[in-house]
């Protein structure tokens, strides 16, 4: 859409003390807008109109993080993710977008930081398709670990289970049931349950548990 000059246009930039009236190919300009512009020394320019900042109004402030053009400040994004994350923002996000499990960082020195909230559950095989058990594991061999660690959650089921190493559960949520011997011990969150290597027993949860488990 053509937009018009007109007389009051030039009056207008006069009043603000401008000397260039900056305009574009899509400009029409009356004739009396030309005529005023004339008679109050305003120039019509089609050229880029560039700010200029005086010194008596020079305000410090931080020089934000130089980014090439078609380059993204990695450190930024980080940033922006992580407080997206730690503010469960990306829940879901994760599992459509990348294959892997979880979001970690890693040290050149071994240490290993897991985002829980990225944790993306696998299903865990009882031998029963009905049961309702899934896992992942966070720390293995591929960590140059010796122990194996993860999470588990446990929903309206249980199963029997033969350990194969020792192994240790710190019940985070809901209640897990362990039956030993015919003897049925309990746990609830902040608990945590240790089995020795060899141990039979039948492992569930009445409701919803989750737990985090190390193993050796």
């Amino acid at each position: 859409m053509k937009k018009l000059i007109c007389v009051k246009d030039i009056h207008d930039v006069e009043k603000q003390g401008q000397k260039v009236f900056y305009i574009d190919s899509n400009t029409i300009i009356t004739p009396a807008a030309k005529d005023a512009a004339r008679d109050c020394g305003i120039e019509f320019s089609t050229e880029a109109h560039v700010c200029e900042v005086k010194s008596s109004c020079e305000v410090k402030v931080s020089e934000p993080a130089k980014v090439s053009e078609g380059e993204l400040d990695k450190d930024m994004i980080y940033k922006v993710f992580k407080a997206m994350m730690d503010k469960g923002l990306l829940s879901g996000i994760f599992d459509a977008v990348s294959d892997k499990p979880y979001i970690s960082e890693k040290d050149c020195g071994g240490l290993k930081i897991v985002r829980g909230k990225s944790v993306r559950m696998d299903v865990f095989d009882t031998g029963n398709p009905n049961d309702k058990v899934v896992y992942q594991e966070i720390i293995n061999a591929e960590d140059g670990c010796s122990m194996n660690a993860g999470f588990i959650t446990i929903e309206g089921c249980s199963f029997d289970w033969e350990t194969t190493c020792e192994e240790l559960y710190h019940v985070v949520e809901g209640t897990l049931v362990v039956t030993v011997d015919g003897k049925v011990y309990t746990a609830q969150p902040g608990d945590s349950v240790f089995f020795p290597k060899g141990a039979k027993l039948a492992f569930g949860s009445p409701d919803k548990m989750k737990a985090f488990y190390a193993t050796h």
